[in-house]
Formats: structure tokens, sequence, C-alpha cells
């Protein structure tokens, strides 16, 4: 194995951006929403700058204004269009085979993602990924106030070396959440955040790919 995952036994994998290539439609949706409310449009770099955790705070950089129109409103409204189009979105290249990759080598996974845990367990039931994770841990709702507490009270239960556990991430609140739970973080780009921004941040080293995590991977 590489050395990025030599020291672990246990992977928590992020899973929008990370393993799901969502970023292009969270753009897309939310370019719409901007124009039909005459606020100004984003481009693909200016969203991997503003787009943070919780999403009331980047709403809110946007220019809406929740005292016009409440977040929730506007948050079920992104949702409703997300989920309507989430059938477009693919894994990213070679998630499948990464995933078969470090199953067959014993090591444990999970998935802890500020989706609605629902839907997270339909998506992954739904691209036949069931089998590589041991736990897939969302949110209760679909708005998205972040997930160190969820991911703190399922890793408490876990009675696990936590330095034995990393989780690999493509945001900023990735990285906060690993040091929240006191565990190593892996960061990797999708398009939700910038490089730079998740270089400043975390100091570590970006995974340039999936397949980069092992020497190589072998495919299922």
């Amino acid at each position: 194995m590489a050395n990025y995952i030599f020291p672990y036994q246990h992977i928590i994998w992020d899973w929008n951006g990370t393993l799901l290539d969502d970023a292009w439609l969270c753009i897309e949706i939310m370019n719409a929403m901007l124009v039909r409310r005459g606020l100004k449009r984003m481009t693909p770099e200016e969203y991997e700058q503003v787009f943070d955790f919780p999403v009331r705070d980047y709403y809110q950089r946007l220019g809406f204004d929740f005292q016009v129109e409440p977040f929730e409103k506007v948050s079920d409204e992104f949702i409703g269009r997300y989920m309507k189009r989430l059938p477009e979105c693919k894994l990213r290249d070679c998630t499948r085979e990464v995933l078969a990759h470090g199953w067959r080598k014993g090591l444990n996974q999970y998935v802890l993602s500020a989706m609605k845990h629902d839907t997270l367990n339909d998506m992954v039931t739904n691209f036949k990924l069931q089998t590589f994770f041991k736990a897939v841990t969302g949110l209760n709702d679909h708005h998205a106030h972040g997930k160190s507490d969820v991911g703190r009270a399922w890793l408490d239960q876990q009675h696990l070396d936590r330095s034995t556990i990393v989780m690999i991430g493509d945001t900023v609140h990735d990285f906060e959440v690993a040091q929240t739970l006191g565990i190593d973080f892996i960061p990797i780009h999708s398009g939700h955040h910038s490089r730079e921004r998740l270089l400043t941040a975390t100091g570590r080293q970006l995974l340039p790919t999936l397949m980069a995590l092992y020497d190589p991977p072998t495919k299922q």
C-alpha cells in the first residue's frame, strides 16, 4: 500500500464530492435560484471560494435575505431541485475500484455525510456499494448544518483506537470534523473547495486522485 493508508485500519469517507461527483450540479442549481431572485450568478471558481458549512451562511454570502424568505424555504427549494436531478450524478473515477481494493485488503470503511441519512443509504445501495462499507451515517434532515455532532456520537459508540482512523474528504468542513473526532485527515479536490483553500486550511498534501490512494489499486 502507498504511504497514504499504511498506518490506518479504518477509513471514514465523505460522500458528496469525495465519492459522488456532484459539484457541477450544485453550481447549476444554485445559479438558477440566484437568477430567479435577481442575484449574481457565480463561476465554478467563485463557488469553490464561497461554499461552506453551515450552508445557511453560504446562502447569505450569495445574497439570500432570510428576512424576505426563511432559510428553510430556500434550502427546501435547493434540495427539491437537487433530488430531482440527482440521478444525473455519477461516482468519481475509480470509486468502485478503490473501495473494492480497500475491502479486499481488510480495511474497515465507513461513510459520514451531511446528506440526509435515508437518501444517503439509498444512493449507496443504488450504486451497489453497500458491500464495501461497515456503516453509512448521514443527518436527520436535508438542511446540512454540519456533521460533527452525528460523527462524534457515532464514533463514540465504536470504541476504536483513533490513531488507526483516517477521514478522506473534499472540504475544509471535513477537516474540521476530523479534528473534532480526533482522527487524521486526507484532503482531495472535487470542485466544492479550491485546492488552495484546502492546502491553506489543512496543511496536508492533497490526494491527487482516488486511484492514488493505493499503489496502485487492483481493479475489481
